[in-house]
């Protein structure tokens, strides 16, 4: 695989006589094409998303569907009558992926040329294309990781959480503690680095740096007794969230230096990211070293500066910055903390490893 290839995470799908062998409104019993099933199974298994752009009444052609047993594997139907590029933005926006990541399909030469008119970074293909899909380079990610595998579910829990969101009339600290939010942080293994490598890469807005830390680079440290290896996984009543932070960390006898620190931008506003945070700092408080963290500013982490300066990091001179060598990467800051005890998060339930119990001096 090129390595400028981007891939695909939402294949949208035409229904008539590219997903069913038909026209619905013609015949209430179409049935699937040859491979169909196969083809939508390997995709969702490599976290490729799914959708629907149709032409169509929703009610029928949802109930095919759910008859013929695949309604659940598409998070996001649009069946009506309006323009398929309408659907397909529609799409891309509630997904929160850029058009660039979105793939469409369909059996008709002009449906195709509508939406390729209207949104041109939109991949499209034929419908006879469909059995070939899975070979294609921009179907294929590099690795496919736990969370990979079930992000549909994450998706559709997702959606979930939103509808109980807007029908909540409490305060939002209300609405958090009965989301019964639990935040596990762990020591990264073989298995979960795959899942640290994606994060830094998926993340922009909540990574403190800009920097990829590449597989190898990570498997290298994990035991390294002066470093550690940090991942935050979240859940709660309406199911996972996955991986939503990573958190790289050099110890030292006065300081503990935070290399890297990504949080995903769909848990900012479960308060993911600031419990993970007091959590660094209760653990240093408690080991009696100082925290520095590296930030270097980009186009769109903003929000990543927010939360340290939130948090009390300050550009502050300090005699434990003596222990830290010169910066690896052009434009990084040297963000201090002086730590102090925290209390335990109102609306999420936290554990980790004991680092001040380890790493104290």
């Amino acid at each position: 695989m090129e390595p400028t290839t981007t891939m695909v995470k939402c294949l949208v799908w035409d229904l008539d006589n590219t997903l069913w062998n038909g026209t619905l409104s013609e015949d209430d019993e179409v049935e699937l094409f040859p491979g169909v099933v196969e083809v939508i199974r390997a995709l969702d298994a490599r976290g490729i998303l799914h959708a629907v752009a149709s032409k169509n009444d929703f009610e029928p052609a949802w109930r095919r569907l759910e008859e013929l047993g695949i309604a659940d594997y598409f998070v996001v139907p649009r069946i009506n009558w309006g323009p398929k590029s309408d659907s397909v933005r529609e799409i891309a926006e509630k997904l929160k992926f850029a058009p660039h990541t979105i793939a469409f399909v369909d059996d008709r030469p002009a449906e195709l040329a509508e939406v390729a008119f209207h949104l041109p970074e939109v991949r499209g293909y034929p419908a006879d294309e469909v059995p070939n899909l899975p070979g294609l380079p921009e179907f294929s990610p590099p690795t496919v990781t736990v969370d990979s595998r079930r992000r549909r579910r994450m998706y559709q829990a997702g959606f979930a959480r939103e509808r109980e969101q807007e029908s909540f009339t409490g305060p939002d600290e209300e609405f958090l503690k009965s989301l019964e939010l639990v935040l596990r942080i762990d020591r990264a293994d073989d298995e979960q680095i795959s899942r640290v490598e994606e994060l830094t890469l998926r993340t922009s807005q909540m990574n403190a740096t800009g920097i990829h830390y590449p597989d190898e680079t990570l498997r290298s440290l994990l035991d390294d007794p002066d470093h550690e290896v940090l991942t935050a996984t979240m859940s709660d009543r309406f199911g996972p969230h996955g991986a939503v932070g990573v958190l790289l960390l050099a110890t030292h006898p006065s300081v503990w230096h935070v290399k890297l620190l990504a949080t995903s931008c769909r848990v900012v506003s479960f308060g993911a990211g600031a419990a993970l945070l007091n959590w660094l700092s209760d653990q240093a408080a408690r080991a009696g070293v100082h925290l520095v963290a590296d930030f270097r500013r980009t186009e769109r982490n903003r929000m990543m500066e927010v939360a340290y300066r939130f948090a009390g990091y300050e550009s502050a001179p300090c005699g434990c910055l003596d222990e830290l060598g010169a910066p690896g990467h052009e434009g990084v800051q040297r963000l201090h903390l002086t730590p102090a005890r925290q209390s335990p998060s109102p609306t999420i339930d936290l554990a980790g490893p004991d680092l001040a119990k380890e790493h104290g001096f």
